[in-house]
């Protein structure tokens, strides 16, 4: 696996920093359920003072992981259809995740590709937060798992990935908080959930 994966799984402290720090490193970076995965090529940031953050009100059952231990997935149901895959980071008591947005699939496509039928083109597979739970079989069940061991884990960056450009834009579908640049995206990818203009921001 490591051949396909890049590297060593990111141990626990490589999230206990600054939501800023990881959303940012975690661009190159693997991740796999199982035998499924692919790069991360888009990630967003949310922290305790963002209104557009689910533990901005403080804490409460649905939320409750994000006020845990660094490193975990918190996985939330939304809009009635979809399941999206955050990582928690900081201190723990310090509510803060990472949004996993997009991947580029590198393993296990055939098995993407059955779990998100009828779509068969690879840029569509993964190419939002929640084509990538669908695509790698996560849903509640696995909110409040560790990304450092088990089943899911995020691996450190690829070789071909130390020096792709990152660049930071407005997040996507947030009302509150518009111009704050905590989305991050590999620039040259085309497996990003939106397109990226000359300038570098969303279409």
């Amino acid at each position: 696996m490591s051949g396909i994966t890049g590297g060593k799984t990111l141990a626990q402290p490589f999230f206990k920093r600054r939501v800023h720090q990881v959303a940012r490193d975690l661009i190159g970076c693997t991740l796999f359920h199982e035998d499924v995965g692919g790069v991360i090529v888009e990630t967003e940031a949310y922290n305790r003072n963002d209104p557009a953050c689910h533990a901005y009100r403080g804490m409460t059952g649905r939320n409750r992981v994000m006020f845990g231990p660094p490193g975990m997935a918190y996985i939330y149901f939304t809009y009635g259809m979809h399941h999206l895959l955050n990582i928690v980071c900081e201190e723990e008591g310090e509510p803060a995740a990472v949004l996993i947005r997009a991947l580029e699939p590198i393993a296990g496509i055939e098995r993407m590709r059955r779990r998100r039928a009828p779509v068969r083109d690879l840029v569509q597979l993964a190419n939002g937060p929640g084509k990538i739970t669908q695509a790698l079989g996560l849903g509640m069940k696995h909110n409040g798992l560790p990304v450092f061991r088990g089943e899911l884990k995020i691996y450190t960056r690829r070789a071909e990935w130390q020096k792709t450009r990152i660049v930071a834009t407005p997040r996507i579908g947030i009302r509150v908080g518009t111009r704050r640049k905590w989305r991050y995206c590999a620039a040259d990818s085309r497996f990003l959930s939106r397109k990226l203009t000359a300038k570098g921001v969303a279409q």
